[in-house]
């Protein structure tokens, strides 16, 4: 699915704006969205200077009247990468692993194929989508299957030079993790991020409770639609999480304090006048203020999650719904949002 980007309005004189005032406009723009009937539900977490707000709008299913709450359940989808990206850059830090790495030095096999003309893949054209991976796996329908998919991939452009979105280099890249620090991705994920921060609602597996708790998301013509089943690391997507652990999540990312955030918030490769990729952050640079974002999406649902370090702010809105305007709409609400907690 396509990222799209639009122009944030200017940097603009912020005066404090109160609890109620965010509540207002997050009201305001779950509303908007909600009128088009292809939305169902709409939760939204705010995160301004330390407070959060979260609010909930909508029905889960069609016509239950269930609104969402602090504790349901939604698939991250590919917000799940920036968790590969905090752990990759906590073992660049840990000298676990370095970005200019060949990555067939973490491979069993040799791999002939995974270079360009002599030139290798690396650690960092993993995490920034420039080596030439194709967008899916191959084969992915167990870890074996993965494997066997890298030796009939075909790299066809230098690396490093052009940029691909790819949902095979962050599992490899998840399973590198797993090998130099002889942990599970689950586990690591869960000790570097989830535990230290109290994340207790975000995991990848769920037990039978977890499962009553996690929505079901539609497509645009109403239709049930099923919950992604991860049959490799869990580098792309896999976790789930609630408006209250996102918070908990923006929160760290907001910590200019953390070495790991100040490392996964790096200018990896510049994508144009104005855009960064970093360790699978999406960095736009604007006014000398840079904004770091990720797109989630999966069959049934989708979610942005934007960070705002010179304003500290973070917003999370995510949606049980699923077509192909889904992001771009969901994109432009948060942009409307942010305008509207940073009015003049």
């Amino acid at each position: 699915m396509p990222i799209l980007f639009f122009a944030l309005s200017g940097c603009k004189s912020v005066q404090p704006i109160s609890k109620q005032n965010v509540e207002h406009a997050i009201t305001k723009n779950a509303l908007q969205l909600l009128k088009d009937k292809r939305f169902h539900s709409v939760s939204i977490a705010v995160l301004k200077d330390g407070a959060s707000t979260t609010k909930h709008f909508g029905e889960l299913a069609i016509g239950k009247g269930n609104t969402p709450n602090d504790s349901t359940l939604y698939e991250l989808a590919s917000v799940t990468k920036t968790f590969t990206g905090y752990v990759a850059a906590k073992a660049v830090l840990d000298k676990k692993i370095n970005l200019d790495d060949d990555i067939r030095i973490y491979l069993n096999e040799p791999y002939p194929n995974l270079e360009f003309k002599g030139e290798p893949i690396t650690v960092q054209h993993l995490i920034t989508h420039t080596g030439g991976f194709p967008n899916f796996p191959i084969k992915s329908e167990n870890k074996e299957a993965f494997f066997e998919g890298l030796k009939l991939i075909k790299i066809e452009t230098k690396p490093g030079e052009v940029y691909s979105y790819s949902n095979t280099a962050p599992e490899l890249t998840a399973y590198i993790l797993e090998k130099v620090y002889q942990k599970t991705f689950e586990e690591l994920v869960t000790e570097f991020v989830l535990k230290p921060n109290t994340m207790n609602q975000t995991k990848f597996t769920l037990n039978d409770h977890d499962r009553t708790r996690l929505v079901k998301g539609y497509n645009d013509k109403n239709e049930l639609m099923p919950n992604f089943n991860r049959t490799l690391w869990g580098g792309i997507s896999g976790l789930h999480s609630t408006t209250t652990d996102l918070v908990k999540y923006m929160k760290l990312q907001l910590d200019k304090s953390n070495l790991v955030v100040s490392e996964s918030h790096k200018k990896l490769y510049k994508e144009g006048s104005d855009f960064w990729e970093g360790y699978h952050w999406y960095i736009i640079e604007k006014d000398n203020e840079l904004i770091y974002r990720h797109h989630g999406g999966i069959y049934g649902m989708q979610n942005w999650l934007v960070i705002y370090p010179k304003q500290n702010i973070g917003i999370s809105i995510l949606t049980n719904t699923s077509f192909n305007e889904t992001g771009e709409i969901l994109e432009k609400a948060v942009d409307q949002l942010y305008d509207d907690i940073n009015v003049k």
